[in-house]
């Protein structure tokens, strides 16, 4: 049974607002439901081309050599199982990390090995495989797949890469029939429309529902690689 439990000295004011606060949030979680469901309800999507990319060896320990190459086909660990790739905003014109790629994928770090449970991941980015490599090292990021895009059109095909080579974040999901064929389930991008710039895949990082706990709330605070 749902319990408030009540402080000394809160205020009938604060109570009356803290209960449609709660209320509200009610609304909100039952939203997302319903928006996730939309999402899973989603008719299969058109299949698309088997792209290759580099991967190095596994543990971030190791040199980069051998590199080898690796199908987005091969990204599947197991029948039944999506794959979600994070596009990282590192190469061609973006001549240095992301800072918010960075805090997304800090966090994908500490999560993978529970992500594996029901899905297979990667982050993909446009750097070469060397200097993605020796950014995952500096930042710890020990359990995840790091792929390099090489001369594929991967990041252009999915809309995290435009033609002259700058960069955007997403997250992109697919799936594999039985045959093999891969097909696009789902993708995300922080822009949303015109009035959304920054604010659709928000969800995949904690440090903005917990700075929207505050007072201050997340105000105009942008990752920084070092602070």
């Amino acid at each position: 049974m749902y319990r408030h439990t009540r402080l000394a000295d809160e205020s009938d004011e604060y109570l009356a607002a803290r209960e449609e606060l709660r209320r509200a949030e009610i609304d909100l979680m039952r939203h997302r439901e319903r928006v996730a469901a939309l999402r899973r309800a989603l008719p299969a999507g058109p299949a698309v081309a088997d792209y290759v990319f580099l991967e190095g060896p596994a543990g971030l320990d190791a040199g980069d050599e051998p590199v080898r190459e690796v199908t987005l086909s091969g990204l599947f660990t197991g029948p039944g199982r999506p794959l979600i790739v994070y596009h990282f905003m590192y190469g061609k014109l973006q001549r240095s990390p992301c800072p918010m790629c960075t805090l997304w994928i800090d966090g994908f770090a500490g999560v993978a090995r529970h992500i594996a449970q029901n899905a297979d991941f990667a982050v993909a980015a446009a750097a070469d495989l060397p200097a993605l490599r020796a950014y995952a090292r500096e930042r710890g990021w020990s359990g995840l797949r790091l792929l390099s895009c090489g001369d594929s059109d991967f990041k252009y095909d999915l809309g995290s890469e435009d033609e002259d080579g700058a960069q955007d974040s997403s997250v992109s999901v697919f799936t594999r029939d039985a045959d093999g064929t891969v097909r696009h389930f789902y993708s995300a991008h922080p822009r949303m429309a015109e009035d959304v710039d920054q604010r659709g895949i928000d969800l995949l990082n904690p440090v903005w529902h917990l700075l929207d706990l505050t007072p201050g709330g997340r105000g105009d605070w942008f990752a920084g690689l070092d602070y």
